[in-house]
């Protein structure tokens, strides 16, 4: 049974847990959410956009941050995928 399961199932699993880490770093990727925090502030303070309009984008940025942060929080420990 032990056999089956290291030539089988293990492979399988692996290869399921790399696919799931590239798949949280893709969805949740944090620089890219920074850099769009920064890009609101760049045109906030150039006039291009309104104080309201900023403070509401920037929440929305901010509270996605977040959840990248916690997602990619929660994949730590697992397999991890560079590219």
């Amino acid at each position: 049974m032990f056999v089956i399961d290291d030539l089988l199932i293990n492979p399988f699993v692996s290869i399921m847990e790399a696919v799931h880490s590239m798949a949280i770093s893709e969805l949740y990727d944090t620089t890219e959410i920074k850099n769009e925090i920064k890009e609101n502030r760049l045109l906030y303070e150039l006039g291009e956009r309104s104080e309201a309009e900023y403070e509401r984008l920037n929440d929305d940025l901010e509270a996605q941050l977040e959840i990248a942060r916690e997602a990619h929080e929660q994949t730590r420990g697992k397999v991890e995928v560079m590219r």
